[in-house]
């Protein structure tokens, strides 16, 4: 029996995109929480439902395993698919709420869509939602509920219930960010079926990864980008404290890879430089890969990250398209796009690109210079999107009038446009499909080159020259007539 079962919603096999990486993490948000519960005192177990198929009935024998008091759905909140709100996702947590309330446990909630639906989540039959970060605010809630603590429900910040006597949706006063990140104890790993993970990516990929973070939040405002946990808000740990991390994670689990699941890694070059200073006077280095900023990837700083074992960066490319990043906020140039690719090809790490198309007001110019930008500087990979509108944010707010009953994507590859952009969904999609190819096989299966237009003589230059062909046919046939129109940041 215990005291508390935690879970999460982020069921691999809901999303084709995702079972084709096959680049499954352990849940590190909930981890953290179950440490935490631990800290104050409480028995703790895990449903971890990443391989649990269905992931439904996998619930249901945790929840008749474990016997808990009270279960609390924590999501990931260092998942992007978490921060993407999924309707899947959703589905499945109001599918656990249903099972819990017909075994008479109640339920806690915590994550970016319950955050921005609490009310649908009450409705489905969550007690509270915990809004904005979890740690604290669960382990005050947990204490109130199962009457080790006298705090009363509205006493305890950062919460959202229905109101006993009304029914009105009650918000209790927000729950301030803890800025010392020092102060939390390690995720809870044992609870994790660790070896399930190590199979997987053994079989996919003939190594094992997990996953950590060192800081919490993104001080960056893209005008796109939802921050319903963090907001504008940047604290990181302890540059040693990350490093005896590593060390940790070495000596228990054994990875022979990180990912760095920070919003931003390597904000500062100074941090930088301490943190590989810290691993080799530790005497670890684990190979990792993480994700920035182009204009933090200095030339001091990636010399530190190469120092430190980094092999791999994703960015926040965005755009080739200046006008088009200048409109997001984004606060980058393009030329800093191609400088932190140098740097980066300079000391033999892989740069990564995340692209974004369908933004309002983008031209079919602009998603010329996007696809000039990724020929010019080669990257090693790239991660397509469309432009997706999340509540809180400038972006949803511009678009939402435009919004039907579909505002969520059902999982990561849907790829569709919610509100009338410059062209459809199926544009979009072949677009992603003409540029990931190129991307792919740029050296070709063969060892062939492509050239410079994406054609060669071989069979796979012809593919390609019929991705292109049908992108350029569609950007006639698949353009909107009256598409959002351009906008200023002003």
């Amino acid at each position: 029996m215990a005291d508390i079962l935690l879970a999460h919603c982020n069921h691999l096999f809901f999303d084709r995109k995702q079972v084709r990486k096959m680049q499954p993490y352990p849940p590190l948000q909930t981890l953290m929480a179950a440490a935490c519960l631990r800290e104050a005192g409480h028995d703790v177990a895990l449903y971890d439902s990443t391989f649990e198929t269905p992931p439904e009935e996998g619930f249901r024998r945790a929840l008749a395993e474990h016997q808990p008091q009270l279960i609390a759905i924590c999501e990931d909140n260092f998942n992007f698919l978490t921060k993407m709100c999924l309707t899947q996702n959703r589905e499945l947590a109001f599918a656990m709420m249903a099972d819990a309330g017909a075994a008479g446990v109640p339920v806690v909630v915590n994550g970016s869509d319950a955050t921005d639906q609490a009310d649908a989540y009450l409705d489905a039959g969550a007690q509270f939602v915990m809004v904005g970060e979890v740690e604290r605010t669960l382990v005050e809630l947990a204490a109130h509920l199962l009457n080790r603590g006298s705090v009363d429900a509205d006493d305890i910040a950062g919460l959202a219930f229905r109101d006993p006597a009304s029914g009105a949706l009650k918000r209790t006063r927000p729950r301030e960010l803890l800025t010392d990140l020092d102060s939390f104890p390690l995720p809870a790993w044992d609870l994790v079926p660790v070896e399930v993970y190590r199979q997987s990516w053994m079989e996919a990929h003939g190594y094992f990864s997990v996953n950590m973070i060192s800081s919490r939040g993104c001080p960056y405002r893209c005008n796109w980008c939802a921050k319903p946990i963090y907001g504008d808000t940047y604290h990181n740990r302890g540059p040693r404290l990350v490093a005896e991390q590593v060390l940790a994670l070495k000596n228990t689990i054994a990875p022979d890879h990180l990912w760095f699941a920070d919003d931003i890694f390597a904000l500062s070059g100074e941090w930088t430089r301490e943190f590989a200073q810290a691993l080799e006077d530790l005497g670890t280095r684990i190979p990792f890969k993480m994700q920035s900023r182009c204009d933090l990837m200095t030339r001091d700083t990636v010399e530190a990250l190469r120092q430190a074992g980094c092999e791999e960066v994703w960015m926040g490319a965005e755009s080739g398209s200046q006008n088009v990043l200048d409109d997001m906020d984004k606060d980058v140039l393009v030329d800093q796009i191609y400088e932190a690719r140098e740097n980066l090809r300079r000391h033999g790490i892989r740069a990564c690109y995340f692209l974004q198309f369908g933004y309002p007001g983008e031209t079919w110019e602009d998603i010329q210079r996007t696809i000039r930008m990724v020929r010019d500087t080669q990257p090693d990979d790239i991660g397509i999107s469309v432009s997706y509108p999340l509540p809180g944010t400038r972006f949803y707010e511009r678009v939402s009038e435009q919004l039907g009953k579909k505002r969520n994507w059902s999982d990561s590859d849907d790829l569709a446009m919610m509100f009338q952009g410059t062209y459809r969904s199926e544009f979009y999609k072949t677009l992603r499909d003409a540029l990931h190819f190129e991307v792919e096989n740029r050296n070709g299966a063969s060892g062939t080159s492509l050239s410079a237009n994406g054609v060669s003589g071989n069979e796979t230059g012809a593919r390609l020259e019929e991705l292109w062909r049908k992108v350029e046919e569609m950007e006639t046939t698949h353009a909107n007539a009256d598409p959002t129109p351009t906008w200023t940041s002003s």
